[in-house]
């Protein structure tokens, strides 16, 4: 009989570790929303995105991002070529910096509203019990 414990099936040793951020082939990779997910990995290579897909797996394990990245290890096994492109490009999903401040000021606050006649007993109009 032989004695599993303390050995894990899990850990490859062809699976890449990633421990940081910093390391990824797409910047910023844990902010990008998963609807561009599947575009900005278009040109990376199949072990560029073995590294992602390691990163997910021990950071968030995220089900949608896992099958984005897999069915694109899947394309690429098939014979599917990257794309010319830079996944560390420009990012059109992230908001410009803001350009100055607020229109909003004193300046243009609405007239003061009174409350609903139904919910202050200081109303005269209603009625005293």
């Amino acid at each position: 009989m032989t004695d599993d414990i303390g050995t894990d099936a899990s850990t490859d040793a062809s699976t890449p570790t990633v421990t940081t951020g910093q390391d990824l082939p797409i910047p910023d990779y844990d902010h990008l929303p998963v609807g561009s997910l599947g575009h900005r990995i278009r040109s990376l290579e199949a072990d560029e995105l073995a590294v992602l897909v390691a990163y997910e797996q021990e950071h968030g394990a995220r089900v949608p991002v896992l099958a984005v990245l897999d069915a694109r290890l899947q394309e690429l096994a098939d014979g599917a070529e990257p794309s010319a492109g830079d996944a560390a490009g420009l990012a059109p999903e992230q908001a410009p910096p803001p350009s100055g401040g607020s229109p909003a000021s004193p300046a243009t606050v609405g007239p003061p509203q009174n409350p609903p006649s139904h919910g202050d007993p200081t109303n005269p109009s209603q009625p005293r019990g």
